[in-house]
Parts: C-alpha cells; sequence; structure tokens
C-alpha cells in the first residue's frame, strides 16, 4: 500500500494549498509525480539534509500559516537523525502534520537497524537479531511525543489489512483537518511493510505486522 495515494485523498477538498515538506532520501520517490494530486501549481515539495524535516516545516510553516505544511518520515529520520527536531518541534506545538512511516528497518540504505527494529529481528548491522543489552530496545517514538503537553494528536495505524487502511486513511485525514483547526502538532505512525529487508514473502510480511510488529507497537488513538 502506497501511502502517498492516500496523503491525496485526504487533501482533495477545497482547502489552504498544501506544502509537502520532505526528508532528502524520500525526495526521489516523490520527483517524478511532483504532488500530481494536488491542485495544479498549488503544492510544493521542499527537500532537506536527512532528519531535518521538521525544523525546515516549522520555518515554512510560520512565514506561511495560510498553507497546509507536512513531513512524511522514515523512521531513521524521524526517529533516529532527527530526534532532536522532532522532539523539540513537538514540544513546542508547532500547527504542523507529521506523517511517519515505520517499518523497523532502514529500507532506503540497506536493511540497517533501526530505532524501531524488533528485539531479536535480524538486520543487516544486527545479523544475529536485535539484542536489548547491547543494542537498546524499540523506541516507541508516538509514546514519547504524546507524553508532552503540547502535543494535541497522535495515532498509530496499520497498513496489513484493507480494514486497518480505511483507519488509516481517517487517522491521516484527522491530522491534516486538525491543522486546518490550528489544533496543534498531530503525528500519525504508520505501521508499513518491508518485505525485501525483512526477508520475507508479501503474505509473510502482512502476518509479521499483523501478528509480531502490531503487538510490540500497538495500534489505536494514543493521544
Amino acid at each position: 500500500m502506497d501511502v502517498r495515494c492516500f496523503l491525496g485523498d485526504a487533501l482533495e477538498d477545497d482547502g489552504p494549498p498544501p506544502v509537502l515538506e520532505l526528508d532528502v532520501q524520500e525526495f526521489s520517490l516523490f520527483q517524478e509525480q511532483q504532488m500530481a494530486w494536488a491542485r495544479e501549481d498549488a503544492a510544493l515539495a521542499a527537500q532537506e539534509l536527512h532528519g531535518r524535516a521538521l525544523a525546515v516545516a516549522t520555518a515554512i510553516k510560520r512565514l506561511r500559516p495560510q498553507n497546509i505544511v507536512f513531513t512524511y518520515q522514515g523512521d531513521g529520520d524521524l526517529a533516529a537523525i532527527g530526534t532532536n527536531e522532532t522532539i523539540h518541534t513537538a514540544n513546542r506545538g508547532e500547527n504542523l502534520t507529521v506523517i511517519f512511516i515505520n517499518n523497523a528497518v532502514y529500507g532506503m540504505t540497506g536493511g540497517q537497524m533501526a530505532p524501531t527494529t524488533l528485539v531479536g529481528q535480524k538486520t543487516a548491522t544486527t545479523p544475529k537479531g536485535r539484542d536489548g543489552k547491547t543494542e537498546g530496545y524499540p523506541l516507541k517514538i508516538s509514546e514519547i511525543l504524546a507524553s508532552l503537553a503540547a502535543v494535541k494528536y497522535v495515532e498509530r495505524v496499520s497498513l496489513h489489512s484493507p480494514a486497518e487502511v480505511l483507519k488509516a486513511k481517517k487517522a491521516v485525514k484527522q491530522a491534516f483537518q486538525n491543522q486546518m483547526d490550528n489544533v496543534g502538532f498531530s503525528l500519525v505512525e504508520l505501521l508499513s511493510p518491508c518485505p525485501t529487508y525483512w526477508g520475507l514473502s508479501p503474505q509473510q510480511a502482512v502476518e509479521w505486522m499483523r501478528d509480531v510488529m502490531a503487538k510490540e507497537f500497538p495500534l489505536g488513538r494514543i493521544k
């Protein structure tokens, strides 16, 4: 399931033109489409250094408060190199929408361990499986952000079934609506498959998300 497909659905109604804020590694995914789902010449995409999406998004939103500004970030970007920007942007309660893709691995750089990699999960840098004693435990960034007073909306959803995809679409739309209503900082975490670096078939990956990953990262509204 390509999350980008229903980002467009969430913004298809009339409203302020969106501004997309991307991590440098995700930028190539959008270059050819270049926000083709948005109104003509209304959407802008910004590229910045890995991990700095929310810092740049803050600047754009403060300069262009009439626009919808959102980030599309993976777990390495948002919960590793960009942890500082993530926590402080959330702690300030910036009126932004964050789309956080959690596939429990670095899916674009070779399958290394991510902050969200599960204990026992094998990756390129943990070939014997992640050991909590030496590599730490999966970072539950949504729960961390939900503990901050200025954060207004946090929800974790999954893409392992049609029913869950519908819930994910609803959560994403709510996060955008919050920004349009000036509610404050909103984040939707989406559990997403990565069959290639999980070493599983697509069907097995979906089952692993449902039976294993969703137990480590419980689904639902967190705040």
